[in-house]
């Protein structure tokens, strides 16, 4: 037996919405746009414009809450016994999607061994933080993805801008980048910041609009 060692290729959307924003409304809204936008303050002071080591540790922490949300409804739907309308496999799909991410980051990057322990303490934390959030508040867990996801891509098109700009070379995108998001043999750092930023936006569509159909449950 050989197990499947890879994702299964992604295409690029170049016509996804860069610019969405889900202004707060409820309570739940604030406290989740509150808890993100203190995480980005916390990234912007430690890691400033080094884009490539911030993308390393926030993907790791970006590839924990697909994982929670899938594994949560899927005991969901075992327990009420009724089919989960996709959402298992759509948030398992981004807890991969985002730890592919991680990987293509891990090779431009090239963490040191301070930023490899931050990744193991911010996601010790983070996960169980996040387990007991989506188990008591899963609109608001939702709801910080899709805020989480607004920032991700207000960030990478920063890091793109510093890379037009020159101020970080336009290195070759890595191998598993290009097989990854199907990229051309001479693809760039260019091309793989805007790939992952596509699939942020994506992801931010997908959680915003899985906070909606909660609001439509409970409203029925």
């Amino acid at each position: 037996m050989q197990l499947q060692s890879r994702p299964k290729p992604r295409a690029v959307n170049p016509d996804i919405d860069l610019e969405t924003h889900i202004q707060p409304k409820t309570i739940s809204d604030k406290v989740a746009y509150g808890f993100v936008r203190f995480l980005r303050f916390f990234a912007d002071r430690l890691f400033a414009k080094r884009y490539g080591h911030r993308a390393v540790v926030l993907e790791t922490v970006a590839a924990v809450p697909g994982m929670v949300g899938g594994l949560w409804q899927h005991l969901h739907a075992l327990r009420k016994m009724r089919d989960d309308e996709g959402w298992i496999r759509t948030l398992l799909d981004e807890a991969e999607n985002e730890r592919m991410h991680l990987m293509t980051f891990i090779e431009i990057a090239q963490p040191n061994w301070f930023e490899r322990l931050l990744i193991a303490i911010v996601q010790l934390i983070f996960y169980n933080a996040y387990f007991f959030l989506y188990l008591f508040a899963p609109r608001t867990a939702h709801r910080v993805v899709g805020y989480f996801e607004e920032e991700a891509v207000i960030s990478y098109t920063q890091y793109l801008a510093e890379i037009d700009a020159g101020t970080h070379e336009n290195v070759p995108a890595p191998q598993i980048a290009i097989d990854y998001w199907q990229l051309p043999s001479d693809a760039t750092l260019r091309d793989v910041v805007i790939a992952v930023r596509a699939d942020e936006a994506e992801h931010r569509d997908v959680n915003h609009f899985m906070v909606g159909q909660i609001d439509q449950r409970r409203a029925a």
